[in-house]
């Protein structure tokens, strides 16, 4: 094992950095659906969920409101999401669109490609291991920003 870069005692700068890797490595391979690795989660998310409020899709895939705009806005001007009046017209609800969900159909295996690249070097039982290790790593900062807002207030 190597020894570790001063960047790498910084667990923020080491989980940005491995996900700038990946995120290139996914966006390599869905680019030939003419997606990017921040825009097929979202498509993904509304084909299992169905129409949805922004901020419900902006929980899911724990992304901030208006990160969850920027990547919404290239996925509306090409057809493959929209924006409609929800159950509450206070409400806007999220929709896949037809023409997305065929985007989506076009980007799954190359989605499934960029995954078995990752495990090809990384390895299988490892990236499983890492998918856990994150999902504990988004439960865990969610209840130290709700431990430090409770005691700011």
């Amino acid at each position: 094992m190597t020894k570790p870069t001063p960047g790498a005692l910084c667990t923020c700068l080491a989980v940005r950095q491995g996900a700038r890797q990946l995120t290139q490595l996914y966006d390599r391979h869905l680019a030939p659906a003419g997606l990017r690795a921040t825009q097929y989660p979202i498509l993904a998310c509304l084909h299992r969920s169905g129409p949805m409020p922004i901020g419900a899709l902006a929980a899911a895939l724990v992304m901030d409101r208006t990160t969850l705009g920027r990547a919404l806005r290239p996925l509306e001007r090409e057809g493959l999401v929209t924006l409609d009046v929800g159950r509450d017209a206070r409400m806007r609800d999220l929709s896949l669109t037809p023409r997305g969900g065929e985007r989506l159909a076009v980007a799954r295996p190359l989605w499934r490609d960029a995954q078995a690249a990752f495990e090809k070097g990384y390895g299988v039982e490892e990236a499983a291991a890492l998918r856990v290790t994150m999902a504990r790593v988004v439960e865990t900062s969610r209840v130290a920003e709700m431990t430090s807002t409770a005691n700011i207030a």
